[in-house]
């Protein structure tokens, strides 16, 4: 290997790669979660208000592991509690209520609260989540859910955005992103993982509303969280299942399909369903696509 590795947009020169080994073998004691976070310190790898980035920083070990670069500590089972640790920890309550079915305009105003980790909206959302996604609830890295109540303070429905994915041809393409475009362009895209329109609720054209709410408020949202706004939102309907209906009638644009492969088939021998991809541009600045 004479080459410096890019790996998560990064650059590493073959004389930090030697250091990078040698200072894990250094604190073999400590759990993947210690050395993510001591890198980010060492690195000085922040977000926009100044957090460590402990969770891209771990994603950037395990991948540089992946690729045999680097020998990394086994993964401590008693260690991991997964999304809890961003305080997404999921209610236990019933929920039974009476089927909804009205007007919008009945409803209205509709609110979008931006739920805390922690809180008792974030536990809603990982119960809604959980009980009736056909995706369930998961939730790891930037990240944030929005419970949607209507005019009476009845919950309707769950949307959780993330960050966006690293790669997607279709995307990409559409942007016409160059290699330097796409590192910096990726922090100002959010990834709309979940929408969840709770199963009692029966509202005409409110998934497209919600959509719209959200277009308006998400990018400072975001900025006052991470310290950045937002550019794009992106969003993979999988075909078969759903039709993408709301994001057209929101005026996202479906840009192509995903090729039927998942972010985690190294060999490409795993197939998933393919998804239609949509994105939804919230700024004027950047690139404007194709």
């Amino acid at each position: 290997m004479l080459r410096p590795v890019i790996c998560q947009g990064r650059r590493i020169s073959l004389e930090e790669l030697e250091w990078l080994r040698g200072w894990i073998v250094t604190h073999g004691d400590w759990s993947r979660k210690r050395l993510a976070r001591e890198l980010c310190v060492l690195w000085d790898w922040r977000n926009g208000v100044g957090r460590l980035k402990d969770f891209a920083a771990r994603s950037f070990l395990c991948k540089l592991a992946e690729r045999g670069l680097i020998e990394l500590p086994p993964v401590r089972e008693y260690k991991r509690s997964g999304a809890q640790t961003l305080g997404w920890v999921k209610g236990d309550f019933e929920h039974t209520p009476e089927p909804l079915c009205a007007e919008l305009k009945r409803l209205r105003p509709v609110e979008l609260d931006w739920v805390e980790a922690g809180s008792e909206g974030a536990r809603r959302v990982a119960f809604y989540l959980d009980r009736y996604h056909y995706l369930g609830w998961h939730v790891v890295g930037q990240n944030i859910g929005y419970l949607a109540r209507d005019s009476s303070g009845r919950d309707l429905a769950v949307l959780l955005f993330g960050a966006a994915a690293w790669r997607c041809a279709a995307r990409d393409r559409y942007l016409n992103w160059s290699q330097s475009e796409h590192l910096v362009g990726l922090q100002r895209i959010a990834n709309n993982s979940r929408f969840l329109i709770l199963p009692h609720v029966r509202v005409p054209h409110l998934a497209s509303h919600l959509l719209a709410l959200v277009a308006r408020r998400i990018s400072g949202d975001w900025q006052q969280k991470y310290g950045h706004g937002l550019d794009w939102l992106e969003s993979f309907v999988e075909l078969g299942r759903f039709r993408g209906t709301c994001y057209q009638a929101a005026n996202w644009r479906c840009v192509g399909q995903t090729r039927g492969r998942s972010r985690y088939d190294r060999d490409r021998t795993l197939s998933v369903p393919p998804k239609a991809v949509y994105l939804y541009r919230l700024s004027d600045e950047g690139p404007t696509g194709s």
